[in-house]
């Protein structure tokens, strides 16, 4: 029934609705984000990793931070993982958790900003002091119909910046990875301070570009602004995070000396190409790659771990939601892995078996099959356990889509409490060492 109510609803009137919502949420809870410094974080990839960096760069720099991510809610040095599978909580959620920011004297807030969001006016009212764009490339083209569109959402996050008046003893500083074709685009906004990251491009103040990059199977090594950085991290997005983070607490005042000591101490980020070690004689790493450009990195980061054979088990990310990318992902797998296994992850109102059956598409037009390491198995626990069975030592069993989300979405937004982590340490329990 609600549905059939949204289609039948003009898309004008479901605008006002959002619209309503957000500046109802800031004008009750009266505006926390003007009385704390602001940053909101945006782009394809990176956002949460890089917003978890960032919050243990500026808490350790003196800071009582607040943070909203994909990944946990945290105030000061308590966080909780995020269970609602949003980003950007409405209904005046992502106010109601500012205010509680404020309410325990939080002094910089942290926001993960997406798209999506953002054109459901999730943005307004925060009053953003700087803006960070990690990077940008195809997603979420279903829900916004074309490329040029997300684009254009994730600018108005820029724009709405310059626009915002300025607090006392603050620089409006926006920061864009000048890798990117579009970064002139998300420049343009005549914000205070203009920064590229990654890359330097035309019309900034300056670019913080990182030298002599090593990427080692310990973790990633680079120099920025003549500091050398270690992150004992896995892979070489572990640099855009770390330089995209230093530089972000770098436009607050945290010198980057600061931000390096404190990175070499950050050995794991929920859910993102996290091990469970239980002593059993292979490895299991659960990471949150759903997409193509992601999925690749995270092969690029298992290439350079000594294996025997990689045993990988995905989905085909939420239902009803860029199906274009289904067969890709499993062409991606069948490509690298010994054993794909294909399963069940956020069906929302799809039906789950015609996902899997996408993904398995993909895989089996790059040559595996039921008799040749392609396996599907609706269950995505029973996916997981079959992989724990398979697996010899040596090999690396890679579990992608959800990393360390809190829940199964199924029809009408229903919850079903999860966590592949906790799956796989129950799983472990049962295999004889």
């Amino acid at each position: 029934m609600l549905s059939l109510l949204r289609r039948l609803t003009p898309a004008r009137i479901f605008k006002f609705y959002h619209y309503l919502i957000a500046i109802t949420g800031a004008l009750y809870f009266r505006y926390p984000t003007k009385k704390m410094i602001t940053i909101g974080v945006t782009g394809t990839s990176g956002k949460s990793t890089t917003i978890f960096l960032l919050g243990r760069i500026l808490n350790a720099a003196g800071h009582k931070v607040g943070s909203s991510s994909t990944i946990e809610f945290c105030i000061g040095d308590v966080c909780e993982l995020n269970k609602t599978k949003m980003t950007q909580r409405g209904r005046w959620g992502t106010q109601r958790f500012l205010a509680r920011m404020l309410q325990e004297k939080c002094d910089i807030a942290i926001v993960e900003t997406t798209s999506q969001g953002i054109e459901q006016f999730r943005h307004r009212g925060i009053f953003y002091d700087v803006c960070l764009l990690t990077n940008l490339y195809p997603e979420h083209i279903e829900a916004h119909g074309s490329f040029e569109n997300y684009k254009n959402a994730k600018k108005k996050l820029f724009v709405y910046l310059a626009q915002l008046p300025k607090k006392i003893g603050v620089t409006k500083t926006a920061i864009v990875n000048g890798a990117i074709d579009q970064a002139q685009e998300f420049l343009e906004p005549p914000t205070e301070r203009r920064w590229a990251i990654k890359a330097a491009t035309d019309h900034v103040a300056h670019a913080f570009v990182p030298e002599q990059i090593e990427i080692r199977g310990d973790g990633v090594s680079f120099t920025l602004e003549q500091v050398d950085f270690f992150v004992p991290l896995l892979g070489e997005h572990v640099v855009d995070n770390s330089v995209a983070a230093a530089t972000a607490a770098f436009a607050v005042g945290v010198p980057f000396q600061k931000s390096a000591d404190v990175l070499k101490t950050v050995t794991t980020v929920p859910g993102r190409t996290e091990f469970i070690d239980q002593g059993q004689p292979f490895k299991v790493m659960v990471d949150f790659a759903f997409e193509p450009v992601a999925m690749t990195k995270l092969y690029d980061v298992v290439k350079k771990i000594p294996h025997a054979r990689i045993i990988h088990v995905l989905g085909g990310t939420g239902g009803g939601r860029d199906k274009a990318r289904r067969p890709i992902l499993g062409k991606i797998a069948a490509e690298n892995a010994a054993i794909v296994i294909v399963t069940n992850e956020d069906p929302y109102d799809e039906p789950p078996r015609e996902i899997i059956d996408m993904v398995a598409s993909g895989a089996r037009a790059a040559g595996k099959n039921e008799a040749n390491g392609l396996v599907i198995i609706d269950d995505r626990r029973a996916a997981i356990n079959f992989a724990l069975q398979q697996a010899q030592e040596n090999d690396i069993i890679m579990i992608t889509g959800k990393g360390c989300e809190q829940a199964i979405v199924g029809p009408h937004f229903r919850l079903e409490p999860w966590d592949d982590r906790a799956v796989v340490r129950e799983g472990l329990g049962h295999i004889k060492k």
